[in-house]
This record gives C-alpha cells, structure tokens and sequence, in this order.
C-alpha cells in the first residue's frame, strides 16, 4: 500500500463550453484547456457540478471522456455520477479505455439515503467500477452526508477508493475526515471542495483542493501550493487573503456557472457565457462588478 495520497494538489473542476445553439464547443474546451495545462495545476477534473454534468445526456458525456482527454497531459479525473448505475459503468470504462486516471462519484441523489444505504451502495459499486475512484461529498445537493466515520470504513475495505472531495461549507468536517481517513489510510486523499479551504484543509494534514475560482486565475492557486511545498508561509498568507476576497464571485448573480463562465469569456475571450442553467445572464452591472473583482 502506498504511503502518500495521490492526485494531490491544485484540481480545476473544468466548466463545460457550449456555443450559442447550446451543443458542445470542443474548440473552446481546448481553448480552455492550453491555458490551465500551462498555468502550473495538478489535476483536471471533468464533468463536475462546475461542469454542468447533470445538464449533459450520456452521450455527450462519453464524447467529453473522449475528446477531453486527447487535450491535456495533465492528470484528469472523470466525474461520472448518476442515478442510473449502468450509465455510470458505461461512462467509467469509457474513462478507462481513455487513459484517465481516476473516476469520481456522488452517492445516489434526489431519494437521500441513510449510512446503511450509503455503504452498500459504495461497497457494490466499488466490485464494478473496475479502477480507482473518488468519492463526491456534496450534501447540499444530494440531501445525504459522507460522515467521516462512513468514509473511513470505506477507505479501510477499499483500497480502490483513494480520495474524496468534500464540499461541505464546514472546516471542522474537512478535519474530521482527514483525521479519520489517516487512521486506516496514510494514503488517503481529502481534497476540499471549496476555494478557500485550500490552506486550512493542508494545515490540517489534507491533499489540496478542487476549486471553481480555478477556471480563472489557476496560475494563482499553483503559486499556492508551490508557496505551501516551499514552506513560504508569509507568501500563502497573502495568497490565502487574495482567494478569499475573489470568493465573492460566487455571490454575483443567480447561477455561479453563469458566473465562472462569464468571468472566463471576458477575461481569456476562450468561450461563450452560454449555460444550460436557466436564467443566469448577468446584468451589465453585475459584468461591471466581475471585472473590479478580477482586476
């Protein structure tokens, strides 16, 4: 067994392109691409909630597997969460048959479940995904919570399941599972789903996190973590102040796929604004708003 985390570090949970008649713009996803395999990040993660996987049909999801992979030399991780196990069986072969390096998945959603379901589900899913994964803790959409007690039994019995992203508005959840997980499994990773968490879950002992604000300023949170492995704390302390202050995006406008997006569109010019999320154009104030904050 391995006796440090992989896939550590500074993850872009990507945002999905689409062109005005809302089909996938692999142009603009390669456009994107170039720029985030430059900017100094670890890990790609594809088809996450940033990504807008649940607005994707499953045969858009696979040519994403597919013709995303063939963009970048970084590490990617497929996210191929879905209420339809087979689905999600069919998206991670295609993961594997693509060269990624992981796959990652949400507990069953909309019907909530209990820990008692939540083991099943994983333990079963596990004997049939067919390589390594990582959990996706995000309880305020799915309505159930990955408790660290549940997912270090998990980590225990399965040594396929390396890591987890945890987003969860919660600093002392993000410990918890860091400290439960490092019992039975040094090599464990817990990544924090929120920005910025990145230095509290390392203080902690964590992996990294898995940031949305790194669609738009990646060279940032690689310095980040350059500044953290060097042992430059005054460094990260500034850094860590910059973050939080750019965490105020996400209180621009109705939908923050919409706002990433926008944020994308006017700062590179790499792609459209266009989500499949109903009503969340930002205002010419709100675009006034987003260009201050990213000055």
């Amino acid at each position: 067994m391995a006796s440090q985390p992989e896939l550590t570090g500074v993850w872009c949970p990507s945002v999905t392109p689409f062109d005005q008649d809302n089909k996938l713009d692999i142009d603009a996803l390669g456009r994107h691409f170039a720029r985030l395999n430059a900017s100094g990040i670890d890990t790609l993660l594809l088809m996450g909630s940033i990504g807008e996987f649940a607005s994707l049909t499953q045969q858009e999801r696979l040519m994403l597997i597919r013709e995303a992979r063939q963009l970048s030399p970084l590490t990617m991780v497929a996210n191929i969460s879905s209420t339809c196990v087979p689905d999600m069986l069919q998206l991670a072969e295609a993961a594997w048959q693509n060269g990624y390096d992981a796959v990652m998945v949400l507990p069953p959603y909309y019907y909530g479940q209990t820990q008692k379901q939540l083991l099943s589900y994983f333990k079963a899913l596990d004997k049939q995904l067919g390589g390594k994964w990582f959990a996706y803790n995000f309880p305020a959409r799915t309505g159930c919570d990955l408790t660290p007690a549940l997912v270090a039994e998990l980590a225990a019995e399965l040594p396929q399941f390396i890591g987890i992203k945890d987003t969860m508005d919660c600093l002392s959840h993000n410990r918890a599972l860091i400290e439960e997980t490092q019992k039975v499994r040094p090599d464990f990773t817990v990544l924090s789903g929120y920005d910025e968490y990145l230095l509290p879950n390392l203080l902690a002992g964590g992996a990294g996190v898995i940031s949305g604000l790194n669609n738009i300023v990646p060279e940032l949170f690689a310095e980040a973590m350059h500044a953290w492995r060097a042992g430059e704390l005054a460094q990260l302390a500034q850094i860590q102040q910059r973050i939080g202050k750019l965490m105020a995006i996400y209180t621009i406008g109705d939908d923050f796929v919409t706002t990433i997006k926008t944020a994308v569109a006017r700062k590179y010019d790499s792609m459209s604004s266009h989500s499949r999320n109903y009503g969340g154009e930002l205002t010419v104030e709100q675009c006034a708003e987003l260009d201050r904050l990213l000055m």
